[in-house]
């Protein structure tokens, strides 16, 4: 983990960068969504909040996605703490964690970044040895779980959930100027003006 010389009260300490960067109100969300990691993005915001329950929070995100239970639970944070907060995508946020840019108050994009939406799969999940019946309740969970996160997104984009569903039938990927367009994010961050 990548260190900061700072002078302190104490003299020159080693600090790691995570460290300093939560206390300017930063997270970042930079690999796989798994429960480890969500719930040490649950710990740092309930944290910022007892700090300051109005300043705003910024979380950057550079994810293929993942565990939808576990980022869920992330998103149902992010939506009930006080604080807003603001998501920045930097490279991709996929999956899973299109859906957690998703919760920000404020959702920017880099120039280069990208999103992409689809329907949850079964992943690592098992089915040989199943029986018929055992494998139609693991599909009518996943179908569940489909509905779920396109009421979220529809929510977010004023589409309707039929048209969310729609699209995310395949992978679809949206640049940042057409994740604004379709109602993704808000803006592009740039130091430039891009035509």
């Amino acid at each position: 983990m990548a260190n900061i010389i700072l002078e302190t009260a104490r003299g020159i300490q080693p600090i790691a960068i995570t460290d300093e960067l939560l206390r300017n109100r930063v997270i970042f969300l930079e690999e796989e969504v798994t429960p480890t990691r969500v719930n040490s993005i649950i710990k740092q915001l309930m944290y910022l909040e007892m700090e300051d329950s109005e300043a705003e929070i910024t979380i950057y995100i550079n994810s293929p996605g993942g565990d939808v239970m576990s980022g869920l639970a992330l998103y149902d944070c992010m939506s009930l703490i006080t604080p807003p907060i603001r998501t920045v995508c930097i490279g991709s946020a996929s999956s899973m964690a299109a859906i957690l840019f998703l919760a920000g108050d404020t959702r920017q994009m880099l120039p280069h970044s990208k999103l992409m939406i689809h329907d949850p799969s079964f992943s690592k999940a098992e089915i040989s040895g199943n029986k018929p019946h055992e494998i139609q309740q693991k599909l009518d969970t996943l179908n569940e779980i489909k509905h779920m996160l396109a009421k979220i997104i529809a929510l977010h984009t004023d589409k309707s959930v039929e048209e969310v569903e729609e699209e995310t039938e395949e992978d679809t990927y949206y640049d940042a100027e057409t994740a604004i367009k379709n109602g993704l994010a808000d803006e592009i961050l740039s130091k430039f003006r891009i035509n």
